[in-house]
């Protein structure tokens, strides 16, 4: 019988998913904030984690006299981050892991990420993560940024396997949400943990509730390869949820 559930591909977000990034956009984001007399704080950076960058600016603006117009501003933003990221980038070793193995079993892969094409193409030059990727896309390549599911969507559409084949890796609850409105499957590794988490993270079909000092990459192979049979969810260990038969 044809498993008409089977994950066939495998979507990746960038930022706080395959890299450390958020410490280098927080960086980037007081310095180009602080030019308008914002104190862009750890409260009001927690807002946007997970929030594409013109998401983001295009909000703030809406709150505080910038005159500036969201491409200028976009612009010196990652002009800021790159110098940063160029210097100071880190990838998880897990999702290393995950991508050689997925790569050993010919799985094809995407990455979906809410950051600008240029600093895309940076961060994946610099951690020399580019060549495990059959698709690279950027929210500025879809009318709407998530979590409206355009960009994994267009992911599916470009990789050509159905979305719901898919399965997509996520650290923020915008991400989450939409790879569920994608009709996709999600694993959840929270950048922030601090409890109660986000109500969204409940919707993923695996959740590693203390984010990436948990993750294991063997154990989501091994899951995702199991995919179709699992129907009921428990507790494993008090630290990650998945649905198992």
């Amino acid at each position: 019988m044809v498993n008409r559930n089977k994950i066939k591909a495998v979507i990746f977000d960038l930022d706080g998913t395959l890299v450390d990034s958020e410490p280098n956009y927080f960086a980037s984001d007081r310095k180009l904030l602080a030019e308008y007399d914002i104190d862009f704080d750890e409260i009001m950076r927690n807002k946007y984690v997970g929030v594409g960058s013109r998401e983001m600016i295009g909000d703030i603006i809406k709150y505080h006299p910038i005159s500036e117009t969201i491409e200028n501003l976009m612009i010196k933003k990652n002009k800021y981050y790159t110098d940063i990221a160029k210097a100071n980038t880190v990838v998880f070793p897990e999702m290393i892991r995950l991508l050689d193995i997925l790569k050993k079993n010919n799985y094809p892969t995407a990455l979906a990420s809410g950051s600008s094409p240029e600093v895309i193409e940076l961060v994946l030059s610099v951690t020399n993560l580019r060549h495990y990727f059959d698709v690279v896309l950027s929210a500025e390549h879809v009318a709407k940024g998530k979590p409206a599911p355009d960009i994994f969507l267009e992911a599916a559409k470009r990789l050509g396997i159905p979305a719901e084949n898919c399965l997509v890796l996520e650290d923020a609850q915008p991400g989450v949400e939409a790879a569920k409105r994608a009709c996709m499957r999600c694993v959840a590794i929270p950048y922030l943990i601090a409890e109660p988490l986000h109500d969204s993270f409940s919707k993923a079909d695996m959740l590693f509730r203390k984010g990436m000092a948990e993750f294991a990459a063997e154990t989501v192979f091994e899951w995702l390869t199991k995919y179709g049979e699992f129907s009921q969810e428990i507790q494993i260990d008090n630290t990650w949820t998945h649905r198992v038969k």
